[in-house]
């Protein structure tokens, strides 16, 4: 059940929109003229571009001259403390890796949480949030109790409840530990559904998901900024979202999102050798 916030989901998620849309923009004429990777993270491959930064810079001050009472945290060292009771949570391009190569699947993620430890494992709860893919001119958007959108027309899951005909999107992490142990994993899923989908971008496939184009998603390490906004995006959009057990709520550690009748069985399916 949702916790009632003296918040308008709906504004925000309105806010969170526009400026999406703006830094997509930004962001998409910045990649015509070339990618200057500024430094890596986690492992040499998982890189952080000078545009990464100026769209964290431009979502950030947008957001604060709207409202300068909220809190920011932003994948790219974004750490704003705030008053109102509101965080932002922003990915000013997930899919880095696909916007270096132009490959057409990176979006710029911004979410409105409110305090919720029961919510997720970093213990906020999304109300509003916008995935924007400048590339595509897609902007998926949802608001708590709204439904979900895609340039304004709602969106439901596919509502598949079969795993041996599903289609998962799944993604992986950059450095060798991480992804040894993903593929232990997908090594025993793929024998059992149609197939499996990787585009790079765990906000926009979550948000594919959400759609109907996918029938499942799910994985492990991903951060708050990766998931916020599109998981409330999947779970207005008819999706069950779980952790990896009963005890511990969705988010790093791993989460599964699938119809109502279908997601106990997939985390079956991975988590039980």
């Amino acid at each position: 059940m949702s916790i009632a916030q003296p918040h308008d989901a709906q504004q925000l998620a309105s806010i969170a929109s526009e400026v999406a849309f703006t830094a997509g923009e930004r962001i998409l004429e910045l990649r015509r003229r070339g990618v200057a990777v500024a430094a890596s993270k986690s492992s040499e491959v998982d890189i952080v571009t000078e545009a990464d930064r100026e769209s964290e810079q431009l979502v950030v001050d947008a957001l604060r001259a709207e409202r300068p009472d909220d809190g920011v945290l932003g994948e790219e060292g974004a750490g704003i403390e705030g008053t109102s009771g509101v965080t932002w949570v922003i990915d000013p391009i997930d899919g880095t890796v696909n916007y270096l190569y132009d490959l057409p699947v990176y979006t710029v993620s911004i979410a409105a949480t409110v305090p919720d430890a029961a919510a997720s494992a970093d213990g906020r709860r999304a109300i509003a949030g916008a995935v924007f893919n400048p590339r595509t001119g897609e902007l998926f958007e949802a608001w708590e109790g709204g439904g979900s959108r895609l340039n304004g027309s709602p969106v439901t899951i596919s509502g598949k409840r079969e795993l041996s005909t599903a289609l998962v999107g799944t993604g992986f992490g950059y450095t060798a530990e991480r992804r040894a142990g993903q593929a232990a994993i997908l090594a025993r899923l793929l024998p059992r559904v149609r197939d499996i989908r990787r585009t790079g971008s765990a906000a926009y496939e979550i948000c594919s998901f959400a759609a109907g184009r996918l029938d499942a998603f799910y994985e492990h390490g991903l951060q708050p900024w990766d998931y916020a906004a599109a998981l409330l995006i999947a779970r207005e959009a008819g999706a069950s979202v779980i952790g990896i057990d009963d005890a511990m709520p969705p988010g790093e550690p791993g989460f599964f999102a699938a119809d109502p009748e279908l997601v106990h069985e997939l985390r079956r399916t991975l988590l039980v050798p």
